[in-house]
């Protein structure tokens, strides 16, 4: 049994993408230490992102490489998670100035990393054994991950009036994005139907429970989720995607076939 590749381009988009955004605080961080930890947990899901597109590369075959598919597909052909795609100034409070805003950056990957540790524990068991095996490796990382950022979302709810506003306002403008993970794309029902990969509608009741322990700490609240459900992984992006991409990709695009 053999996920489909467009799965692995899931995967591999979601990691390749947020990694991207997190790499935007590579010397910016609010401390040396967690601009070095921010950093390492860019690699990490470049990291991710390169085995996911070196599987999928070898079972299309052809002239596809881990590089083409990352720096030569156009957004609309993207399947990441529209949460991950949105820009890290966020809901910016008060009478804060800034490009960068810390508590979005870590409340969206703390939403998101709550998930993966669910999804690479279930896909660490998955009958395809390539995927299996990268499942088992990122399981590592993306416990790290979830404690990293688990840990700032306690220190900003339970901090200072300001930090508390802002974890909040990023949690009420990052949260309704998380509808995305629950509704089945095309995608993932073949995926399923292949049997190498996760129902990840049954993972929704574990991981509110990690997000409502973490926010309970907090002293946070959990948004409600109505309204518009997000397409990203479908292909329906919003505007920050395209601009994300021009940068990621603008060198490959510029010299492509070049060597360093």
């Amino acid at each position: 049994m053999k996920a489909p590749t467009q799965y692995l381009l899931h995967l591999a988009d979601n990691a390749v993408v947020l990694g991207q955004r997190n790499a935007e605080w590579c010397g910016h961080g609010p401390i040396l230490e967690e601009d070095l930890a921010l950093a390492n947990v860019s690699l990490d899901l470049i990291g991710q992102a390169r085995l996911l597109y070196q599987l999928a590369a070898n079972r299309i075959g052809g002239n596809a490489t881990e590089d083409t598919l990352a720096y030569f597909r156009a957004d609309s052909e993207f399947r990441n998670y529209t949460l991950l795609e949105l820009p890290n100034f966020g809901p910016l409070v008060g009478y804060a100035a800034a490009d960068r805003d810390y508590a979005t950056t870590i409340v969206r990957n703390f939403l998101y990393h709550a998930l993966m540790v669910l999804v690479w524990e279930r896909l660490g068991q998955s009958p395809d054994e390539e995927l299996a095996a990268i499942a088992q490796k990122s399981i590592k990382e993306s416990r790290y991950h979830l404690q990293h950022t688990g840990d700032w979302v306690v220190r900003f709810g339970d901090g200072t009036d300001e930090s508390h506003d802002r974890a909040q306002k990023a949690l009420d403008y990052l949260f309704p994005y998380t509808a995305e993970f629950w509704v089945p794309s095309e995608l993932e029902t073949e995926a399923l139907a292949s049997g190498a990969a996760v129902d990840i509608a049954e993972l929704r009741h574990d991981w509110q429970e990690i997000i409502d322990q973490t926010l309970t700490e907090a002293t946070l609240s959990r948004p409600e989720v109505k309204g518009y459900v997000p397409q990203g992984k479908q292909g329906i992006h919003s505007e920050h995607l395209s601009y994300l991409l021009s940068e990621m990709q603008g060198l490959a695009r510029a010299h492509p076939g070049a060597t360093w």
